[in-house]
């Protein structure tokens, strides 16, 4: 019996039976030897933390673009979050730790720079729409290894798609992505505005922290706690009615106070115009495209639209910059 094989019949022995058990994955789209240390989900997570796109997160805008400190988050910390919280209610109800942590990492992987600014950015320009988790898919099936994909399990994916608010994932373990992806965002998001004096302490409506607590410690420890408490033993992760209605009361203040209407917001008018430039210049000049994006347009597979589209969702902040600016600004020359 390889390690693999024993790992998976001690899932079995120690997991809930609402969990996904890897040796019962619905498997990949391409057939491949099992490896004999790793369960499915374990090499899942291990592709996508090794992932380019993964990389990359950390130099993608979180909420704040250009926040000056180094404590703010970017999308690659957030993505830690997620996956730590996650972790924490997986263990605790008994379900599979290596899909959760598998779905964690790599649910935000088509984000584009300049955080749901330059996602609504693309989603205006580009024709055929743009929503992250769908990015998110193509990054791992389609964009990734110069086009290969990472050949993710079904469940995995399952659970990236459908990580947003209004998703519907299969498993136990992409639920809990799911809700702990909210949990993240919207309370390092309230510290992050604390910290850039987007908010004030005063404003935080106390009827939600009466409820949830006066710091980001004290919220995620009565999130994380009710959540597992009324989820033990379910085939659901759920909250209380109380505690949910508080987490949405925060999300909704958030959305008012600085998501939409907020000093922080006043560059994104500018990351408009960058990403809208960049995208026709690649539209009229697709040559100028790196190779393997060229070569995605060759294949015929997808249209040259998706392709720029692609490749400007992949880019991180500075690097969208900094393209920009090349491609713009005229560049002092000298005989010398």
């Amino acid at each position: 019996m390889t390690i693999r094989e024993e790992l998976e019949k001690r899932e079995h022995d120690i997991l809930s039976p609402f969990a996904a058990f890897s040796d019962m994955s619905e498997g990949r789209d391409f057939d491949e030897e099992q490896c004999d240390l790793r369960p499915v989900y374990q090499r899942d997570r291990d592709r996508i933390l090794h992932s380019k796109s993964f990389r990359r997160l950390k130099g993608k805008t979180q909420v704040f673009l250009a926040p000056e400190g180094d404590h703010y988050r970017n999308r690659l910390t957030h993505t830690l979050e997620v996956a730590q919280n996650a972790r924490t209610v997986a263990k605790a109800l008994r379900l599979n730790e290596d899909l959760t942590e598998a779905i964690a990492l790599g649910h935000d992987l088509g984000h584009t720079p300049f955080g749901h600014a330059g996602e609504r950015i693309l989603n205006s320009i580009f024709p055929g729409g743009f929503r992250h988790q769908e990015q998110s898919i193509r990054v791992v099936e389609v964009i990734e290894k110069g086009g290969e994909g990472l050949n993710l399990t079904k469940e995995v994916r399952d659970g990236i798609l459908n990580h947003s608010t209004a998703g519907h994932p299969k498993t136990m373990e992409g639920k809990i992505v799911r809700i702990c992806d909210k949990i993240a965002y919207v309370n390092s998001d309230i510290d992050d505005a604390l910290r850039g004096g987007v908010i004030s302490e005063e404003q935080i409506p106390n009827e939600f922290e009466d409820i949830l607590g006066y710091t980001l410690r004290e919220r995620l420890n009565t999130l994380i706690h009710d959540l597992i408490t009324n989820s033990t033993g379910k085939p659901e992760i759920i909250f209380s009615q109380e505690k949910e209605e508080a987490l949405m009361g925060l999300r909704q203040f958030m959305f008012e106070n600085v998501y939409v209407k907020s000093a922080a917001k006043t560059e994104e008018s500018k990351a408009q115009s960058l990403i809208e430039g960049l995208y026709e210049y690649y539209i009229k000049k697709p040559e100028k495209l790196p190779t393997e994006y060229k070569n995605m347009i060759e294949t015929g597979r997808d249209s040259k639209e998706r392709i720029v589209c692609d490749f400007i969702a992949g880019m991180t902040d500075n690097y969208a910059v900094t393209t920009f600016k090349n491609l713009s600004i005229p560049k002092m020359w000298s005989v010398y």
